[in-house]
């Protein structure tokens, strides 16, 4: 039997407290938060005396703090009523800011020299993060997000897209501080070309389009590649 005292006990629960309390105090005083009068304490920490006297003490004055009965409950019971009906949740907010890793054109005074990368006599900026959804950006229910972009070489045989995310929102390149890679997407190109048999004579006018879209707002993400092949 381990006996501790009561102040120790508080010591040992501060620092998670302490960082839900700061983690809830930026949500409150974030700009695009406005109006709410209650805070709803769930899930199975919420069960502990020593968090609901900590979140009394520091919200209590401003909103009304909710505590039900069973909290640790409440997740079980949300998480069934949503695999039910998934429509009542229309509308979430991205954790984190979303991109993928690509060559954009080379602006001489808006890029950095140490990005220029020279193919086929085309100058390219590289590691440029093309982002999708912005941290606490608000996304609907299944809301897809498309961008199209061009395989650099016409005789390209394969695409690779690598995912990218980061907390930040100001993020321009992928080599930024702060920045991790989350997936990869691999595109046979080669295969795809061969499968729909082109005439070598409108091979050169075929212009190729690698369609990337991701699908938001359910509790993961969706990412998907698609050829598109287009007489120019």
């Amino acid at each position: 039997m381990l006996r501790l005292d009561p102040s120790l006990m508080q010591q040992l629960f501060e620092p998670v407290t302490k960082q839900i309390i700061n983690h809830i105090t930026d949500v409150l005083n974030n700009k695009l938060v406005k109006d709410v009068s209650y805070l709803f304490l769930v899930g199975g920490f919420a069960e502990s005396q020593i968090l609901q006297s900590h979140i009394r003490n520091a919200f209590s004055s401003r909103l009304k703090v909710i505590i039900p009965q069973s909290p640790n409950l409440a997740i079980l019971r949300g998480a069934t009523i949503y695999g039910l009906d998934p429509t009542v949740i229309s509308c979430r907010r991205s954790r984190l800011t979303y991109g993928v890793g690509v060559l954009n054109k080379f602006i001489r005074g808006k890029h950095p020299l140490h990005k220029l990368a020279i193919k086929d006599n085309i100058e390219w900026c590289a590691d440029v993060f093309d982002k999708f959804v912005y941290t606490d950006q608000s996304i609907g229910l299944f809301e897809t997000i498309t961008r199209s972009y061009t395989p650099v070489h016409e005789s390209q045989t394969c695409s690779i897209i690598h995912i990218y995310c980061s907390q930040r929102d100001d993020i321009e390149f992928i080599t930024d501080e702060g920045v991790e890679k989350c997936g990869t997407l691999y595109l046979d190109l080669d295969v795809i070309k061969k499968s729909n048999n082109i005439n070598p004579a409108l091979e050169s006018l075929m212009k190729r389009e690698i369609r990337t879209q991701m699908i938001f707002g359910d509790t993961e993400i969706k990412v998907s590649l698609v050829l598109i092949d287009s007489i120019s």
